[in-house]
């Protein structure tokens, strides 16, 4: 079992980004190193398309939202986290 974490942009992501991305790589770089977060990225449809990422449990999905800056400072304006069962892996 998986955990997927869908963040939806706010409306003004955009300006707010500069200020957070370098705290928030770190953040994501912190959680990979642990093996915890498998997958991060945004979503490229449309330039508010919002981002995923994968972890391996519930909790740390959780902790990342809790320390995450683009949550923290609105970047994010809606998170959601889901359960996911991978049918097909390496």
């Amino acid at each position: 079992m998986k955990y997927v974490l869908l963040y939806e942009a706010a409306d003004d992501f955009l300006a707010k980004v500069p200020a957070h991305i370098d705290a928030h790589r770190a953040l994501w770089r912190q959680f990979h190193g642990q093996g915890t977060l498998l997958m991060v990225g945004p979503f490229t449809d449309q330039p508010a398309g919002g981002a995923m990422g994968i972890f391996t449990t519930r909790p740390a999905a959780e902790a990342f939202v809790k320390a995450d800056p683009f949550v923290r400072q609105g970047v994010v304006a809606r998170w959601t986290i889901r359960e996911w069962k991978e049918v097909l892996a390496p």
